[in-house]
């Protein structure tokens, strides 16, 4: 996350009405800091669905494959021992390694996925220095634009996120020509 300005709103209607707005009127580098997931919210910052999901699921399929290939290929066709007269190749036996490479394949894929998109670890944001920012997991609202969105004005944009029900509006990580000061 690049330097931008921090928007402070106090109700999750606000910070959805607010983002709509700055998306209406051109904003496309926006991202948002609530207590808790907000679909709504969302969708008005443009945000598209996740492939999280999809990207774990083919990570469980990749698992549940190598584990039964595996399993075949050492029971049947690598070192075939008939044990109590079953055939090499008993499918039952094979589901319960099956279904646990499954799972452990699909967890560790949407974790690293999440770790790679998210660019964890990530020490240090400048929103992490605006002051009261710790009420994101608590109460408040924040939204957050980068200095390097095509719509970003250093004096105009403040003044439309006050219009759009801003509590406070602070800098983070601007240099000292851009910033100004927020009023609660």
């Amino acid at each position: 996350m690049k330097a931008g300005i921090v928007a402070e709103f106090d109700t999750h209607e606000r910070i959805v009405h607010a983002a709509r707005e700055l998306r209406a009127e051109g904003y496309v580098k926006v991202d948002a800091h609530t207590p808790y997931p907000m679909r709504e919210l969302e969708s008005a910052l443009g945000m598209p669905r996740s492939p999280i999901n999809w990207l774990a699921f083919a990570g469980g399929l990749m698992g549940a494959t190598g584990a039964y290939v595996l399993q075949w290929w050492t029971s049947a066709v690598d070192y075939r021992l008939n044990v109590g007269g079953r055939p090499a190749h008993a499918a039952p036996a094979f589901v319960p390694i099956t279904f646990e490479m499954a799972v452990l394949f699909s967890a560790l894929t949407a974790v690293i996925t999440l770790a790679v998109w998210s660019k964890l670890p990530a020490l240090w944001q400048p929103v992490f220095e605006v002051q009261g920012f710790e009420r994101a997991s608590i109460d408040r609202f924040f939204l957050w634009i980068s200095e390097e969105d095509v719509a970003f004005h250093p004096t105009l944009t403040p003044q439309l996120l006050f219009e759009l029900g801003a509590l406070r509006v602070v800098p983070a990580g601007l240099t000292e020509k851009h910033a100004w000061g927020g009023h609660t």
